[in-house]
């Protein structure tokens, strides 16, 4: 719903950082030192593409529900909702997560 009121500009991708797990599979809860820095995402929304010199349009890479590999660093921090969202650029993303 939060994704729904901003629409990215240009080769911009709004992304949610997947959180990471809190307890092991056997359901012991893991202490914060144990947990993991996640640095995958989920795209929520994402904007036409750039323009080149001739006005051409180069699309994004991403699409809408894609499950991406973000970047250790970068992205700008976006609050909606009480929700923390990052705007990054389609070049800053690392990949695509299959399935």
């Amino acid at each position: 719903m939060a994704a729904r009121r901003l629409i990215p500009l240009l080769d911009r991708v709004l992304v949610e950082k997947v959180q990471a797990a809190t307890k092991s599979a056997g359901g012991v809860l893991l202490p914060e030192s144990a947990v993991q820095r996640v640095n995958e995402g989920i795209v929520l929304a994402v904007g036409p593409g750039r323009r080149t010199k001739d006005g051409e349009l180069i699309p994004v890479g991403v699409r809408e529900g894609d499950r991406v590999l973000l970047p250790e660093y970068g992205g700008n921090q976006v609050k909606l909702l009480d929700k923390e969202m990052y705007l990054y650029r389609d070049e800053e993303l690392l990949g695509i997560l299959k399935e």
